[in-house]
């Protein structure tokens, strides 16, 4: 199966929260959804999984009963213990407090939970919190995974334990769909949905997104001056030039590099502000 959303809009008020979103999340593959804060990433999670209802558009997705959702935070409990956290969740999808300890156990020892079964969620880190959020969102087996920027805020330690369990769900069958700020964990999804105010400005595997770049770019030591100056960006200990297409290349502007999403990601975002600034429809 593949859910998903065609089409979609969504209004506040008066502003477009989503505008003509196409998202396709396909049984046993991640999904991530890249874009700042306010770019509609929660918004289109939230219509996947029916917490809020589209304006246009076409959304599939699978009976409540086997969607499982993660709201940005933990979604826990915070005064119900690691073990009654589980226990309450796997109750609202029909398991028996057995049935869910039992599935939870291998995560809670892969995930270095399995001593804090007794603690509060509230006395809990950051990063332990979060483990246990994903492990009550995945632990019904739903065939559609949501879960809303997961490793936000999180050591680098628990960043790759959740996104263990985030490819034990994919590898079990479910569709996962993520957002995220970071576009070094996008590279790891199947696809990629790559939003700004509420438009999609890139789709595909990373490896596609980044095919599509249009023009070159080139590897700088210092912040070109003029007109380059709105199409340079820093990266690392440098800056990057983007020249789009038609647009030759400055003779001093450096080594010409092979992009990856990080670049793709810019350009797009790029592309939209400079159209904008010209006058041009997005």
């Amino acid at each position: 199966m593949s859910w998903g959303a065609t089409d979609v809009g969504v209004r506040v008020g008066r502003a477009r929260a989503l505008d003509g979103v196409c998202i396709e999340a396909p049984d046993g593959r991640v999904t991530a959804v890249v874009g700042g804060d306010g770019a509609g990433k929660s918004t289109l999670l939230r219509v996947l999984v029916g917490v809020v209802g589209e304006d246009a558009g076409e959304v599939r997705r699978p009976p409540t009963h086997q969607i499982g959702y993660l709201p940005a935070g933990s979604g826990v409990y915070a005064d119900l213990s690691v073990e009654e956290n589980l226990v309450f969740s796997g109750a609202a999808y029909g398991l028996s407090p057995s049935e869910a300890r039992a599935r939870a156990a291998p995560y809670l020892e892969r995930m270095d939970l399995s001593g804090a079964r007794d603690r509060l969620a509230g006395q809990l880190s950051g990063g332990m919190r979060q483990k246990l959020g994903v492990v009550r969102a995945m632990l019904h087996r739903p065939a559609l995974l949501v879960l809303d920027e997961p490793t936000t805020g999180i050591d680098p330690v628990s960043r790759a334990d959740v996104w263990w369990l985030i490819s034990r769900a994919a590898a079990d069958g479910a569709a996962v769909v993520l957002a995220t700020t970071y576009v070094d964990e996008a590279q790891r999804a199947a696809s990629v949905l790559l939003l700004e105010d509420g438009r999609v400005l890139a789709s595909g595997s990373p490896g596609d997104i980044v095919e599509r770049l249009p023009g070159e770019i080139r590897s700088l030591s210092s912040r070109p001056s003029g007109p380059e100056a709105a199409r340079a960006w820093r990266r690392g200990p440098g800056w990057r030039l983007w020249s789009p297409d038609g647009v030759p290349a400055p003779t001093d502007g450096g080594g010409r590099v092979a992009p990856d999403l990080n670049d793709a990601v810019v350009v797009a975002s790029l592309r939209l502000e400079l159209a904008r600034s010209a006058g041009a429809a997005p």
